[in-house]
């Protein structure tokens, strides 16, 4: 029996829209949102999951020198040219899922020691991200990047190393304890070995390949399946596990949806991937059209994520280094994962964090602050007008009673306190629009989508 998949059916206007490229994407940039819901609901997704040709918009990143950036070569400017990708990009959700697989096969490179081959293997997840998941995960088993991070070059005959063949099962395609044994890890890691390197002074590691006679070539029982089991053959039987379609779509599902599917949705997810042959676009385009996405919970916003939506809302470019330890310190530094699980998103809020997405919101801010002594700009002295000119500067975010609220009382009480003097008068609802901006883009509205 046949499993049917739900459709949203509700309004699909710039709200919808909106939250739809905070999910698929980092947001909108100014009218985006609009222009999205003008193509309804099957046009958006289309949109995205179709994507034409890469085109950045807007101005090169720079350093804060001016130079261009050197991200294979200079600490941090990895993190601020794949930034930048996120800000610019004309495909947000190939940009999105290139993430996606950052944080499913994480891959550190406080592990790999080269930020040439953490971007081989960035170019690899936005090459291959949205085709299909047996051919991205037997690419990323020889990955030059993973090979060094999960000691793929150290396991070879006479001392398997089991690291890979471990987590290519638990994380990567079918979850811990589902199905598979401490021997079948013992299994995989001879059947993985055979892969090697040099390392060259000056240089790195360099010349990845397969050597025969580091490969064991006996036979193998890996999920109860006898063969002399080579790479491909550890990749096919994850791949064709019975727990993979289901560990599949409930992972891939909470990248996009903070709540777990129904059981239909569940069983109609992995049909649709198992009758497309592990293709990974018919999946993401089922999920953007649940109505879960758009009737359901808001999501938190990775730091990350959180950066580049401000940035592309404000049409900024990349030309300070700040973003490099603003994001460390809010939790996610491009490149750098905590460990091979990925980040944990129950850390995006906590007390060590939380001041870093204030700094985040400052510092996309600062060029625009008024100085009251300076400013030319004349705003009423009412909470009203100083709040819509807020949320003007903004393109006018979705907001809560609750927000609209909160933004308005802090107003009057900037207005109160200029009392009658005029200077006061001309001076505060300036830097109470400063304020209130930044309340907004710390605002639960735009922390979360």
């Amino acid at each position: 029996m046949t499993a049917s998949l739900p459709v949203y059916d509700g309004p699909f206007g710039p709200a919808q829209a909106e939250r739809l490229l905070w999910r698929a994407g980092f947001g909108p940039r100014p009218a985006e949102a609009r222009r999205l819901a003008a193509l309804g609901l099957t046009g958006a997704v289309r949109s995205l999951v179709y994507p034409g040709a890469e085109r950045l918009i807007g101005k090169p990143p720079r350093d804060q020198k001016g130079r261009p950036l050197a991200p294979k070569d200079q600490w941090g400017h990895d993190h601020l040219w794949w930034l930048d990708k996120m800000v610019r990009t004309s495909r947000p959700l190939v940009e999105r899922m290139t993430l996606v697989w950052h944080d499913w096969f994480a891959t550190s490179n406080d592990g790999v020691g080269s930020q040439r081959l953490m971007l081989r293997q960035n170019a690899l997840f936005r090459r291959a991200g949205l085709a299909s998941f047996h051919t991205l995960f037997e690419a990323v088993a020889i990955d030059p990047a993973m090979l060094l991070y999960l000691s793929g070059i150290e396991n070879e005959r006479e001392a398997p190393n089991e690291n890979f063949g471990r987590e290519m099962m638990e994380l990567f395609s079918l979850g811990a304890a589902s199905g598979y044994t401490e021997d079948d890890v013992r299994e995989q890691a001879r059947a993985l070995t055979g892969w090697t390197a040099r390392y060259r002074n000056g240089y790195g590691w360099t010349d990845f390949r397969f050597e025969a006679k580091r490969h064991d070539p006996s036979f193998k029982v890996i999920f109860g399946k006898s063969g002399k089991f080579g790479w491909r053959d550890s990749v096919r039987l994850c791949v064709q596990h019975p727990a993979h379609a289901g560990f599949f779509v409930r992972k891939l599902w909470g990248y996009f949806v903070p709540v777990d599917p129904d059981a239909e949705t569940q069983a109609g997810l992995e049909q649709l991937y198992v009758r497309n042959k592990l293709q990974i676009r018919p999946v993401v385009g089922a999920i953007l059209r649940h109505p879960l996405l758009y009737e359901g919970p808001s999501m938190p916003k990775s730091p990350v994520v959180y950066t580049a939506g401000l940035l592309r809302r404000l049409g900024q470019r990349i030309d300070r280094e700040d973003w490099i330890w603003l994001c460390a310190q809010a939790g996610q530094q491009l490149f750098y994962p905590p460990n091979v699980s990925g980040w944990d998103e129950s850390r995006w809020y906590d007390t060590s964090t939380f001041l870093a997405r204030w700094r985040i919101a400052a510092t996309a801010l600062d060029r625009y602050a008024y100085d009251p002594g300076k400013a030319k700009r004349r705003v009423p002295p009412t909470a009203a007008a100083i709040v819509d000119t807020a949320l003007d500067f903004w393109h006018r975010p979705p907001v809560s009673s609750q927000t609209q609220n909160a933004l308005t009382s802090f107003a009057a009480r900037t207005v109160a306190a200029a009392g009658s003097e005029e200077w006061k008068l001309k001076a505060y609802p300036l830097m109470a629009v400063n304020g209130a901006r930044h309340l907004i883009a710390v605002s639960p509205e735009l922390q979360t989508a």
